[in-house]
């Protein structure tokens, strides 16, 4: 699905057309995400459990595996229904994942579902330079926008496949809709009159601001900054309910707050061009500096969750697909909901939002009156009240339990693996699991994250460590050649976890019981994901990846690997006594100058 958004008049079917051709053109090049073969899928979960497993337990695992994928057994007639479902579907298990990893989960999206980047903090440190910045970052989004638009985004390749660009035209205008057993997507771009407006949040009031003028052209830089100035004269204080922290609530709680509040009129119009516009930017104030050493922790932590109900949370909405940050003391990054997208066309987004921004801007404005930006109001009876105020409290308990520690390791970057011929990633990924075996006397079931844009639709898949080599290398600690995870099948469509979920999905489809292989203990534990982590997608700035943990008694951890130096983001809960992100940091810095030491040994 094509979903275009052009605003000039008498152009507009033409270059939607011209577009269409070059997008369907384009999408017929790359090809339907394949079923792996079932046998291929069960002999990798088989290989994934024996690091995890004692013998007789894997003994046990290994005969219900056996019974599930024999010639005439109830696997095959399931993958037979996948691949029927194959031949149907534009992708056969994406819809699938989105509705089972984030649609159906109940828990809030701050920390559990929400990504966040961020990004070096700019030079300044006052309101004026803010919004000169944000008037640039608006205009540097708008004209990604229109490269998407007009069919001018390069074609993406991976290992030489050109990759799958639906998902850039989604990340506009759209937003998640709670719901009581499951929320849903909306994307307004779709409709014919397209929105034209973002939401400026600042005091935790919201404004719509339109950044297109009557004649369809975008708004220029000098314009926007106006319109800004506007938005700041017109939110002196802090209001007193901050509405976008309802959006941080337990989902079915959110549900339920959210019907109440759309019985009125004035809070329907007000949710809508929130949930229509195109994206949000959020006026931070600073975020608190108590030392040097724990600034980059505190502004990751601000752009991920908003620093809590006295700091800045209440200048978010939650459900929005893309939320930019920008504070007064040059903090600024990017929180984005992803059940639309994960990480690397929003990473696409923010490269071009970065070397937009070093250019200089040459656009005159027009000499056009701009009618005010439009503040949004809410009718606040006794019960949205009291649904703020619990969602308040909330949101605080979560923010105090995640433990956030971002650092810079500076001894030595990506170069110094690639001297040894060794991947960068999968250096890191032996350091997380040696790190962790150290903190913990065991290995865990960890994931990293692999894109299979390169197929139609598609999604991602998890790479999974520690293979049986690894643990034996973690044990020994001698032989650095030995790859601690299978990277290969989760890059060719391949992966393990997305195939076995949708086996599991068939048979619910079918109408089938839960089949032997999943209700054994042995899957709990495989999908019980300890260590999440993720590599910063391609980009040569010093940012940072944030986001919460995927098991109550785990870790996330994100790498960002530059050519001297690696920069690491860790979060544990701190209601696990288990879990301590600080000691993990502690040790994970030990581990990588214990691996450099043995890779370049001093006389």
């Amino acid at each position: 699905m094509i979903f275009r958004n052009i605003h000039s008049g008498t152009c507009r079917a033409w270059l939607s057309r011209v577009s269409l051709r070059q997008e369907l053109c384009f999408f017929s090049s790359v090809p339907p995400q394949p079923v792996p073969p079932l046998a291929q899928t069960l002999q990798g979960y088989l290989r994934a459990l024996e690091p995890l497993l004692p013998l007789e337990e894997l003994s046990h695992t290994r005969r219900i595996v056996h019974d599930f994928g024999r010639p005439a057994g109830l696997g095959t007639q399931l993958q037979e229904g996948l691949e029927k479902r194959a031949r149907l579907n534009k992708n056969w298990i994406s819809d699938w994942w989105v509705q089972r990893a984030y649609l159906e989960s109940r828990q809030p999206l701050p920390v559990h579902s929400n990504a966040a980047i961020s990004l070096p903090r700019r030079d300044f440190n006052d309101w004026r330079s803010q919004l000169v910045f944000a008037s640039r970052l608006i205009a540097a989004v708008l004209d990604f926008k229109a490269k998407i638009n007009t069919g001018q985004l390069p074609v993406e390749f991976m290992r030489r496949k050109p990759l799958c660009k639906e998902l850039y035209p989604l990340l506009f205008s759209s937003c998640r809709i709670p719901g009581p057993k499951h929320d849903y997507i909306a994307h307004y771009g779709r409709s014919r009159r397209s929105p034209t407006h973002i939401t400026v949040v600042r005091n935790y009031q919201f404004f719509q601001l339109e950044v297109y003028n009557s004649d369809g052209s975008r708004m220029t830089e000098s314009q926007i900054h106006g319109q800004l100035l506007r938005i700041r004269s017109q939110s002196w204080k802090t209001d007193k309910e901050p509405m976008g922290i309802l959006t941080s609530e337990h989902r079915h709680t959110w549900g339920e707050a959210y019907n109440r509040l759309l019985r009125d009129k004035l809070n329907q119009e007000s949710v809508r061009m929130i949930e229509t516009g195109l994206f949000s930017l959020c006026l931070d104030s600073p975020v608190m500096r108590i030392s040097d050493e724990k600034y980059a922790s505190r502004k990751a932590a601000q752009v991920l969750h908003g620093g809590g109900t006295f700091s800045n949370s209440g200048n978010r909405w939650f459900d929005k697909t893309l939320q930019f940050v920008v504070g007064e003391d040059g903090s600024w990054g990017l929180l984005y909901e992803q059940a639309t997208a994960e990480g690397p066309p929003v990473a696409t987004l923010l490269d071009h939002v970065i070397e937009y921004c070093e250019k200089p801007d040459t656009k005159r404005a027009p000499l056009l009156p701009l009618p005010m930006p439009k503040k949004l109001y809410f009718h606040i009876d006794r019960e949205i009240k009291r649904d703020i105020e619990h969602a308040k409290q909330n949101l605080d308990i979560l923010i105090n339990d995640l433990d956030v520690n971002v650092f810079n390791f500076k001894k030595f970057g990506k170069n110094l693996p690639k001297q040894h011929q060794m991947s960068p990633n999968s250096f890191i990924q032996v350091a997380l699991q040696l790190a962790y075996y150290r903190v913990h006397s065991e290995v865990c079931s960890a994931c990293d994250i692999a894109t299979q844009r390169m197929f139609r639709g598609g999604r991602t898949e998890y790479i999974r460590s520690p293979t049986k080599q690894g643990l034996q290398f973690i044990l020994a600690f001698d032989n650095p050649s030995v790859s601690v995870r299978s990277t290969n099948p989760a890059l060719n469509g391949h992966g393990i976890d997305r195939h076995l979920l949708g086996l599991k999905l068939q048979a619910i489809e079918e109408g089938m019981s839960i089949p032997k292989i999943f209700m054994d203990t042995a899957y709990g534990l495989a999908t019980h994901f300890k260590l999440r982590t993720g590599q910063m997608p391609a980009n040569n700035t010093d940012s940072v990846m944030c986001f919460g943990p995927l098991v109550p008694d785990g870790y996330a951890v994100c790498y960002n690997p530059q050519a001297d130096h690696i920069h690491f983001s860790i979060t544990a809960f701190n209601c696990c006594e288990d879990t301590n992100a600080e000691r993990l940091a502690r040790t994970l810095r030990d581990t990588m100058c214990h691996l450099q030491e043995m890779l370049q040994p001093t006389v």
